[in-house]
């Protein structure tokens, strides 16, 4: 079984996740550390293929139940009343 090719949506939320999320993790951490650029950067990671992985894929919506349609009366055919002349008035 070949595993599913991400979509474009994915990717871009994605890696813009990884990005902000590092950017803002060391801002706020203000570490200098290599052990704790390396957990931030893998925190970010994991922030990043999460956002990834919930993105709804096109395609996959719930499929909507259809409802029959409502049955018509039977109508039976009825003759046009016949036109009487028109009839002229007086004039008095």
């Amino acid at each position: 079984m070949a595993m599913p090719r991400p979509t474009a949506a994915q990717l871009a939320y994605g890696s813009c996740t990884v990005i902000l999320s590092t950017l803002a993790m060391l801002l706020l951490s203000q570490t200098s550390s290599g052990v704790g650029i390396a957990i931030i950067a893998v925190a970010a990671l994991a922030l990043g293929l999460l956002v990834a992985m919930t993105v709804p894929l096109p395609g996959k919506r719930p499929a909507a139940v259809e409802q029959p349609a409502p049955a018509e009366p039977v109508r039976a055919p009825v003759a046009a009343p016949a036109r009487e002349p028109v009839r002229e008035r007086a004039v008095s």
